[in-house]
């Protein structure tokens, strides 16, 4: 994505089901868990830089020493910076105990992290500051191990002021208004009530307070206070937890919004926001990893039982599809699969713009995450071919000769790489002038490929705002001085805000909606449109969320997606282009064509899986229209 968007976070548990001198037999090392998160969070990087943490629980120990550790960072490589301290803090004791070595006992008993029950986060933050207090995992800490509580996830809560309000009306007093805090506390909550129950019937059946705590331990049902902790969550969200004891859980929202996967055998269960990364650090295969339904929550007791139960009821699937086109690791065989698909659907498009002259056209991507989406729209160009030259063939039939038959074969699809991004250049000037152009330099471009006469196709994963292409790309693009460039977005136009991870907010940010103004504007339409919608969408403010409409949607309505993608190529030529400009967006029928599994399109159509997506795009809309820079949620 050559507009950079901050997106998701990752999460990843981890729970061994031997006992640690098992590892250490087998793999060398009691710190086999440590290890194994390491990789579950480094092969997950691509969902979080902003910061990382990593928490684990020691089974079993003795009153009176530490069972919980947690680590945070913000720091520049905040993963590495977790890993580094962790294993100081380990030789260092090793250094000092030189006993302890091999000693599995002494280690666990005395070196932190050497634990059986693992909890590790990457966060980007879409909201709130990037302070170590907002890093996750999130720790509510009690003198009873099974109250203590360990929290991080993958989530947006679009609800956020209601959640927090009814916590204020339970009497409690929450430290922040975030949506982390918030849900933390409603489990914590449900957690305090079940275990208060529970220990009343344990006190009526003759147990010691001293004995009643392993007992409550058992019978804690973690099913039961997450179906009541998340009556009314609104938004997309993978939660996982930890509890002081050792039983851990990983809750997935009703939708499926946010991905979650699972693995399990007899010497680990291991759960984590990617299918490949669980492949990669355990060496099993695609089959092995099994996707945790919508609505579901899988837990893994103390006893290490494994239970998967319906926590929600699930709603019709709305899976992200921005996972599938761009955040997600390409590694997964569906997801290159997917992605392939994505740049042979819109080849026709292509076609269609260059007027079918892909002898005169050469063929590329901006960035190195669009290669996958080339490589499937270069197949379809060279099906195309092939097809052109067999009907060349066929027409001449009998009395084709050697060298015509050798001129036809010999024609290719042109492929080159145009662009290479200056990773070292940085813009940092702030003067809006002397800024530009060096933001038209941070590509290199290949000189001497393309030929006057050429169409050059670029295709990229998305276009969001436009200010890469306009300010860099398509300036770098005309300096090769081809006749044509065609930009092509594998992705649909983004239309309206997310509210369920990802940190694209604000209506204005999007060239998709500042083309459709512009259009309204061409009609001399804009302003009686614009008061309409927001008056509409003022109305609604006071509705509960089941009966908000989204009205952002008149915006768009009297334009073909086409007359949209025009304006966007007129908007983000820069003056003095010497080619000829088009963009291509693929159509949302052929992104559900391409990834039939994650259905979620709200980006592009409007159509939120929960209720409280239609409050957040009128407000975003609310928002633009009084010139409010606040967030919609």
């Amino acid at each position: 994505m050559s507009d950079a968007i901050k997106h998701e976070c990752g999460i990843a548990l981890l729970r061994l089901k031997k006992p640690l001198e098992f590892y250490k037999e087998k793999y060398g090392s009691a710190f086999y868990g440590v290890q194994k998160m390491y990789l579950l969070m480094e092969k997950q990087h691509n969902r979080g830089q902003d910061g990382a943490g990593l928490a684990s629980i020691k089974l079993d120990i003795e009153p009176g020493n530490r069972y919980i550790s947690r680590i945070r960072s913000n720091q520049a490589q905040p993963i590495k910076d977790v890993f580094d301290q962790i294993n100081n803090r380990i030789n260092q004791e090793l250094e000092n105990n030189p006993e302890y070595i091999d000693d599995v006992a002494a280690q666990k008993a005395n070196i932190p992290y050497v634990g059986e029950v693992f909890l590790g986060h990457v966060r980007y933050g879409t909201f709130g500051k990037n302070s170590i207090e907002n890093v996750h995992p999130f720790l509510r800490q009690n003198n009873w191990k099974h109250r203590n509580l360990i929290v991080a996830g993958n989530f947006n809560m679009t609800n956020v002021q209601e959640l927090f309000n009814s916590l204020v009306d339970l009497g409690q007093h929450p430290k922040q208004l975030a949506d982390t805090v918030t849900v933390m506390e409603k489990i914590g909550h449900f957690l305090d009530k079940e275990v208060t129950h529970i220990y009343k019937d344990l006190k009526q059946e003759g147990f010691s307070k001293k004995d009643a705590s392993p007992e409550i331990e058992k019978r804690l049902d973690i099913h039961t206070i997450l179906e009541k902790a998340s009556r009314k969550w609104d938004g997309g969200y993978a939660m996982a937890g930890l509890l002081g004891h050792g039983d851990a859980f990983v809750m997935r929202d009703p939708a499926g919004i946010r991905p979650t996967y699972f693995y399990e055998d007899d010497e680990v269960v291991v759960v984590a926001s990617e299918r490949p990364v669980i492949q990669t650090v355990f060496n099993v295969p695609f089959e092995a990893v099994q996707e945790l339904e919508p609505g579901n929550a899988i837990v893994i007791k103390k006893d290490n039982s494994v239970i998967i139960k319906e926590v929600r009821t699930p709603v019709i699937k709305k899976a992200c599809s921005f996972e599938r086109i761009y955040f997600s690791r390409g590694s997964d065989a569906e997801i290159y699969q997917e992605r392939k698909m994505l740049g042979k659907l819109v080849f026709p498009q292509v076609l269609e713009a260059i007027n079918y002259e892909t002898d005169n056209s050469v063929f590329s991507y901006i960035p190195n995450t669009a290669e996958t989406s080339f490589f499937g729209m270069t197949e379809a160009a060279q099906d195309f071919l092939n097809q052109r030259k067999t009907k060349s063939i066929l027409d001449a039939g009998a009395s084709i000769t050697e060298e015509e038959l050798n001129a036809i074969l010999k024609v290719k699809i042109r492929t080159e790489k145009i662009a290479i991004k200056d990773a070292k250049l940085r813009t940092f000037i702030t003067e809006d002038s002397s800024r530009d152009d060096l933001v038209a330099h941070v590509y290199d471009v290949t000189y001497g490929v393309v030929k006057p006469e050429d169409h050059l196709v670029i295709i990229d994963d998305s276009i969001v705002r436009g200010t890469t292409l306009k300010q860099s790309i398509i300036r770098m693009m005309d300096r090769l001085n081809p006749k044509h460039i065609v930009v092509v977005s594998s992705a649909p136009q983004i239309r309206y805000p997310d509210c369920y991870g990802i940190d694209m907010a604000r209506l204005d940010g999007f060239i998709a909606f500042q083309a459709a103004l512009e259009l309204l504007k061409d009609r001399g339409i804009y302003q009686e449109t614009i008061d309409a919608v927001y008056k509409k969408s003022k109305a609604q403010e006071n509705l509960p969320d089941t009966d908000v409409v989204n009205f952002v949607k008149e915006v768009y309505a009297p334009f073909a997606d086409k007359e949209i993608s025009a304006k966007i190529a007129e908007m983000l030529t820069p003056k003095n282009t010497g080619a000829k400009v088009s963009i291509i967006y693929q159509t949302v029928e052929d992104l559900h064509k391409a990834c039939p599994k994650n259905l979620g399109d709200w980006y592009f159509t409007g159509d939120y899986p929960t209720p409280g997506g239609n409050r957040v795009v009128n407000k975003a809309f609310i928002n633009f229209y009084e010139g409010n820079n606040a967030r919609a949620y």
